[in-house]
């Protein structure tokens, strides 16, 4: 009898551990697929991830190699690109309709800020997610509405340890390139009330963020090459300082509706 429930024992702690790491294996599977899919139709860029890891149990994961393309009409090989971000989520929420996300740690970033006389790339990149939400009148496709409708509550977003590789135009800095720092990002308490927000929501206020320090930063950087490059970087076409204000308001119009 004993042994028996020895057995039992065992047997029952072999399938738990086999579970916990098919939970990491099958949900990270479905991590990995999701953000790519989603990512491509909200950015209309090449999005790619090395691999994700997620437990059903505690609701810690990990997104390893994430790359983001640039837009058609850019050189640089990226628009962003980030070794691993980590994230927490509430387990009991991963299958609802809201999805609660604790936490989002996302480590030294590496953004490429590449602009000229008919404006830059992330601008370019905010536009699209902007489309695909149908903000700034602009019509989404049904793929993009599914896409970047999916309910999220994010308590917590850090970026930190980024820099920012700066690609301008002859006209801008010389052609020449620069990296700076990016100042560190930290939002708090997205999509609280019962709505929440959606992951294109999230997408552009994360992307609104980053070009309000990404543009201040080549105004910095011009001013190393002179007073009347800086000019130019202000005077680009399209004005992405004013884009980006724009930009930041249209972000949160939208989020006032869902309080």
């Amino acid at each position: 009898m004993k042994k028996l429930i020895l057995r039992t024992i065992i047997v029952i702690l072999v399938l738990a551990i086999v579970a916990v790491g098919l939970s990491f294996y099958f949900l990270g599977s479905i991590v990995k697929k999701g953000v790519e899919t989603v990512g491509r139709q909200i950015t209309r860029t090449e999005i790619r991830l090395d691999s994700a890891t997620l437990s059903l149990l505690s609701g810690s994961g990990k997104l390893n190699g994430l790359f983001v393309g640039n837009p058609q009409g850019f050189k640089t090989d990226s628009a962003i690109k980030i070794g691993s971000v980590r994230v927490g989520v509430a387990p009991a929420s991963i299958f609802s309709d809201k999805v609660h996300v604790k936490e989002v740690n996302v480590q030294a970033p590496e953004i490429s800020f590449e602009g000229g006389l008919k404006g830059n790339n992330l601008s370019r990149l905010l536009d699209n997610v902007q489309a695909a939400t149908g903000g700034s009148g602009k019509v989404a496709t049904a793929p993009q509405r599914k896409a970047a409708s999916r309910k999220l509550q994010v308590d917590d977003v850090v970026i930190s340890g980024g820099k920012i590789k700066l690609s301008m135009e002859v006209s801008v800095l010389g052609g020449k390139s620069a990296t700076v720092p990016l100042p560190e990002i930290h939002l708090t308490n997205l999509g609280g009330g019962p709505d929440g927000i959606t992951t294109g929501e999230l997408t552009a206020r994360i992307l609104t963020e980053v070009l309000q320090k990404a543009i201040p930063a080549a105004e910095k950087a011009a001013a190393e090459f002179g007073k009347g490059v800086t000019d130019s970087v202000k005077d680009l076409s399209n004005d992405p300082a004013r884009a980006v204000d724009k930009a930041a308001k249209s972000v949160t119009e939208i989020l006032k509706k869902k309080k």
